[in-house]
């Protein structure tokens, strides 16, 4: 029930309007984002690195109202992408497609796309969103896949399509990042229970590992921060002999710091997604709803 009003909070403009103009709201997003700012995301970046953790940047946003606005996300990422190289940063940056004009039609979101891609030779992620996006989604990343190699996809576990949709890409030698989903869908579409979930989650890990130890898929990415979930990437990744190299493990910023020390100490790779923008109050209600226990966090930081 937390979950479903926290999701609901979301996509409510109400509240996305309202509840951003209070201090004390901002404060407790702190724990998810270090500022709105690029310039804060590649801050926390250095800060990271100097600890053997690498960074993904994301502009917190979707659902633009024109392809202007979409243009101007690409300069963002475009601007965002020579200052991450002029530092010498390991960081990659993460793209909704909405943000690209996916709304305006998938050719749209594929011309931006191919601007991005061309600009660096780093791994562009595409963020996978709520399941009316993902037949479109799968057609831009095949698309661009097509035309470059430097492009990788996030799939969620919890959709009951995932593993079909991982077999179709395959062929092309895919990097995918494994999330477990955060939107509000319909039990039809989605797993309810977290059990089934995980148990989805772990096959697709599983089935990701042992392509990688095939050499069949470019990098495969465990977004979690469960440590179950942890714990059986790296059990089916000794079972199959695949070395800690060549998969990855990604967290949020914020969450489960000392898990990414950790990793990083036993020899993974970690890397850490530092959000930033304006448009926060949608990720940090899904963030929220991802695991409700953060709310004891946020309850702390309001009566402190």
């Amino acid at each position: 029930m937390l979950k479903n009003a926290l999701l609901w909070a979301s996509k409510n403009p109400t509240l996305a309007e309202k509840l951003p103009r209070y201090r004390f709201v901002k404060q407790a997003t702190r724990r998810f984002m270090p500022g709105e700012e690029l310039q804060d995301a590649l801050r926390e970046a250095e800060r990271l690195a100097d600890s053997g953790i690498k960074g993904t940047t994301t502009l917190l946003g979707e659902n633009l109202r024109s392809l202007e606005e979409a243009d101007e996300v690409v300069d963002h990422y475009l601007d965002a992408l020579r200052r991450i190289e002029e530092r010498g940063l390991d960081v990659e940056i993460s793209v909704k497609p909405t943000q690209l004009g996916l709304e305006f039609g998938v050719a749209e979101a594929e011309r931006r796309l191919a601007k991005l891609l061309n600009a660096t030779s780093s791994l562009v992620w595409i963020d996978m969103e709520g399941s009316d996006h993902v037949d479109a989604t799968l057609e831009l990343f095949r698309g661009a896949k097509g035309a470059k190699d430097n492009v990788g996809l996030c799939l969620q576990a919890y959709l009951r399509r995932t593993p079909d949709d991982l077999t179709r890409l395959m062929p092309s030698r895919p990097a995918i990042r494994i999330v477990k989903g955060a939107y509000n869908e319909p039990e039809s579409i989605a797993f309810p229970a977290k059990g089934d979930v995980d148990r989805s989650y772990v096959k697709l890990m599983r089935t990701l590992l042992r392509a990688r130890l095939h050499d069949e898929v470019d990098r495969p990415v465990s977004a979690t921060h469960d440590p179950r979930m942890i714990g059986e990437t790296n059990r089916i990744a000794f079972e199959l002999g695949l070395d800690k190299e060549r998969y990855e493990f990604a967290m949020l910023f914020g969450i489960q710091r000392h898990e990414q020390l950790r990793l990083v100490r036993r020899g993974h790779a970690v890397r850490v997604l530092i959000s930033y923008g304006s448009a926060w109050f949608p990720w940090y209600m899904r963030r929220l709803a991802e695991r409700p226990a953060n709310l004891w966090f946020v309850a702390k930081q309001l009566v402190g």
